[in-house]
């Protein structure tokens, strides 16, 4: 008596709630002789206990089942277990079968659109444009035995920070320097606040900066195989600065009057518009995109803004992102965020919509204090918050991403898959998080569990 066995595929669906209904997808129709026989040949120690007790509550048993007739397409003779194909023509079949379900025969003109193209080389080419790992460094070594550090941005302030980094290398030099150039002191700033002076963009940008290179000088000392085997970096929104100075791109100094100037400059763009940022929390139903444009049809109908801004400024992780615009356009999304399936909302305490077209106005002035510095080639690779792939080394193209990235959001969610993507079973380098707040170790946590592992953070 010949058995046809259904696909692997519909024993790994999830089982129905009738408990016959599940006895006929977990078994295999029978072809041949009649029902009686074939239900005859079913043995009870091969039923699972959970159907046992469901059958039982319905006052039924396998010999009270009705099995479907066998599909016709099919001639499994030569199978010998539960939808696996044991020999040369039982693949021959199956694939002739994909081939029917298809409709096209595999050529070298067929797009991988057209038919299931994963054993081909055309799939294989057109599969390593959609690699992000592809963007990133892999040197040949052990990743275990190399480190990531990473810089994050404002937002992670707090009164106190750079306290525990004072008695290590070089640190305090850093804010004594960071002073003089700045006219004030900054280290007295940090350590006691009041929070409202130093959440302000002018103050905020600053103390991030110079309190992420004290804790970099903290990890030196404490760990110095984490900084001599780094093979990455990167930093979030003006953590992106540490980073350059951290790989050699620009000097110390140098980076504070820059983001002194580009503070200043943001600072005043967010004083020409009302607008603010929120963060979005998400899932696969959320239509952020259509709540996005709702809201600047609202500003530009309701409100009569002429050019309204409401879009991404951060990519965090899968299911959040921080949007940014005018604060009319937050507010709507806000007020209609159930309508668009967003779970909940959040709005940051920041001036203005960074990294969005508002802030224009400021690229010209850092432009400026770009040109006036040397910049030079990354002695270890960077990861642009732009284009989520490494810096070059033309100091030029540099200037310009930097220039770029107060109007661009920043692809954090993205950088993070460039720097961690790794084949199954390759161990993650250890990471670091060099500055206030642990943030970027969260963010990471949700978007690679594995990597996140390997995360600490360097207290400071």
């Amino acid at each position: 008596m010949s058995a046809v066995l259904k696909p692997s595929f519909i024993l790994r669906r999830p089982f129905p709630r009738c408990a016959v209904s599940e006895m006929k997808r977990f078994y295999a129709p029978r072809s041949s002789n009649t029902i009686d026989d074939d239900i005859s040949s079913i043995s009870m120690t091969r039923v699972p206990a959970r159907l046992k007790k469901r059958l039982s509550k319905q006052g039924l048993s396998p010999e009270n089942m009705e099995i479907p007739p066998a599909p016709k397409h099919a001639d499994a003779s030569s199978v010998t277990g539960p939808g696996f194909a044991s020999t040369d023509h039982d693949l021959t079949q199956v694939k002739g079968l994909v081939k029917d379900m298809v409709g096209v025969v595999p050529d070298s003109t067929s797009t991988p659109t057209e038919w299931f193209p994963s054993d081909t080389q055309t799939y294989k080419e057109w599969n390593k444009q959609r690699d992000q790992s592809r963007k990133a460094f892999r040197p040949r070594v052990d990743p275990s035995k190399t480190s990531l550090i990473l810089f994050p941005g404002q937002g992670s302030q707090f009164v106190g920070m750079g306290k525990d980094t004072l008695g290590y290398g070089k640190a305090k030099e850093l804010f004594e320097e960071a002073s003089a150039v700045l006219k004030y002191d900054l280290l007295k700033l940090c350590l006691s606040g009041p929070i409202s002076t130093l959440s302000k963009t002018v103050h905020c940008q600053l103390a991030v900066l110079v309190c992420s290179l004290a804790a970099v000088e903290k990890l030196h000392e404490q760990n110095p195989e984490a900084i001599e085997s780094c093979v990455g970096t990167a930093g979030f929104s003006v953590g992106e600065y540490a980073a350059l100075v951290f790989a050699g791109v620009m000097d110390f100094a140098d980076a504070v009057e820059v983001v002194r100037v580009r503070a200043e400059a943001m600072q005043q763009a967010s004083e020409a518009v009302s607008s603010g940022m929120m963060t979005t929390f998400l899932n696969h139903t959320s239509k952020l995109k259509t709540a996005m444009l709702a809201a600047r049809e609202f500003c530009q109908q309701r409100r009569h803004i002429d050019t309204p801004v409401c879009t991404v400024a951060n990519y965090l992780y899968p299911e959040c992102k921080v949007i940014a615009g005018h604060s009319e356009a937050l507010d709507f999304v806000e007020k209609h965020a159930r309508t668009f399936g967003i779970r909940r909302t959040k709005r940051l305490p920041v001036s203005g919509a960074f990294h969005t077209a508002l802030m224009s106005s400021a690229q010209t002035p850092l432009g400026d204090a770009l040109r006036k510095v040397s910049l030079h080639a990354p002695e270890v690779p960077i990861y642009s918050n732009v284009t989520a792939s490494r810096f070059g080394r033309n100091p030029e193209k540099i200037a310009e991403l930097l220039q770029k990235q107060v109007t661009s959001a920043v692809k954090w969610e993205q950088v993070m898959h460039v720097m961690y993507s790794r084949p199954q079973g390759q161990d993650f380098p250890a990471s670091f998080e060099a500055g206030p707040g642990n943030q970027l170790g969260l963010m990471l946590k949700s978007v690679n569990l594995k990597a996140f592992r390997k995360y600490t953070h360097v207290d400071i």
